[in-house]
């Protein structure tokens, strides 16, 4: 009775397993059939519609008469022209002086014992802006002098005692070897003499270590010291002083490696300043050898002229052009439009006194603003509808505000 139970179990299970399989194989039959029906329906809906432009252009040329005014469409058209088009890379980038310079001391540094500069204020290539204590280069300087005083008063004597022996010897007085040992302390204290009138003048230049001068004309942008600190030149907050001269500006930017290959050295750059509301023509004088691995880009720099409203550290946008074609055609972004076949333009096309609506397929390149490169599909002379061109089908007929 047992075995009879479970036989009926199992045979049970079975018939339901079949009952699933058969049921999924059904779902995917009625899938693939309705699938197969949209294909169909949408290839007949295509065609059908082809049809129907073609039906409307045959009867708008054949049956003028019967023309709707009410399907006449208002719209307006421009000549196409051969152009130049140019495109730009668009970034950020910073104004920079060529000839700042980061006031640093020639020597150790040292305590600042007079400013002689303010901040803002205009200095001179070689004006004297800060005196460091020097005490211990002068004590230098003086000892040396002293050494050298020492030597010139022991060679005038070393020269009297040279020539009386030299007067003796030619008297018949004297030994040779007198003599030459005379001449040779002559020559020995000479030497010693130049080399202490070398330290004099190292002494000397040590000694104007203390003295700290600009090495550019310009304005002191920044004068971050004070009587008594340490002057070293530069600090954890920056540059103590910095000399700014803006008769030398550049902007700088950073463009992706990927334009490597199209940007060089000559190429043309727009410098928009919107704060100032300027905007400057000038090229690339800079290209950097090496790429940021942090950015993923290369510097630019290109020359700026000398202007007031200009300071280092604006900001500013570059445009730098990346492609140029001459004698090629473009037109205004928005008259392109799309549909199952691709990218194609509305064109106004006079036959027999009348305007109809044509459709021309294109295939365009770059796009620069509100205007955009067409490879092929127009032709210079043609009429393109700039207003009024959504909703037009092949052939509908067209007026302007002047008809």
């Amino acid at each position: 009775m047992q075995h009879n139970k479970i036989f009926i179990i199992g045979l049970t299970t079975l018939v339901l397993f079949a009952s699933c399989g058969d049921s999924k194989k059904e779902g995917n039959a009625a899938i693939n059939d309705k699938k197969t029906q949209l294909e169909k329906l949408k290839s007949e809906k295509e065609k059908k519609d082809q049809e129907i432009l073609k039906l409307q252009e045959e009867l708008s040329k054949l049956d003028t008469s019967s023309a709707n005014p009410a399907k006449i469409k208002l719209v307006a058209f421009a000549p196409i022209v051969m152009q130049n088009f140019d495109h730009y890379i668009e970034l950020q980038g910073k104004i920079d002086a060529e000839n700042s310079s980061y006031i640093a001391p020639r020597g150790m540094g040292g305590q600042v014992k007079q400013v002689l500069v303010k901040q803002g204020q205009i200095v001179r290539k070689g004006q004297l802006l800060l005196r460091l204590d020097n005490a211990i280069q002068n004590q230098q300087l003086q000892a040396t002098k002293q050494q050298a005083q020492n030597i010139k008063t022991q060679l005038a004597l070393a020269k009297s005692l040279a020539e009386r022996q030299q007067n003796l010897w030619n008297n018949g007085i004297g030994t040779e070897v007198q003599l030459l040992t005379a001449k040779t302390n002559v020559t020995s204290l000479e030497n010693q003499l130049g080399t202490i009138a070398e330290q004099v003048k190292l002494a000397q230049e040590q000694l104007n270590t203390a003295n700290v001068y600009s090495d550019v004309n310009g304005v002191a942008d920044v004068v971050n010291i004070r009587v008594g600190e340490i002057f070293q030149g530069a600090t954890a907050a920056g540059p103590q002083i910095k000399i700014v001269n803006k008769s030398s500006l550049k902007v700088i930017g950073n463009i992706p490696e990927n334009y490597l290959g199209t940007v060089s050295k000559g190429t043309p750059v727009v410098v928009i300043m919107p704060d100032i509301n300027k905007t400057y023509n000038t090229t690339v004088s800079f290209i950097g050898a090496a790429i940021d691995p942090l950015s993923r880009g290369f510097n630019v720099e290109a020359k700026l002229p000398s202007d007031p409203a200009l300071n280092p550290n604006q900001l500013a946008l570059i445009k730098v052009r990346d492609y140029a074609a001459t004698n090629t055609i473009a037109i205004p972004l928005k008259t392109l439009q799309n549909d199952e076949k691709g990218k194609y333009v509305m064109v106004a096309s006079n036959e027999k006194g009348k305007l109809y609506a044509r459709k021309r397929v294109v295939t365009v390149g770059l796009i620069n603003g509100d205007v955009i490169e067409v490879k092929s599909g127009l032709k210079a002379g043609e009429q393109l509808i700039v207003e009024g061109y959504t909703g037009l089908y092949e052939g509908q007929q067209l007026k302007t505000s002047a008809q």
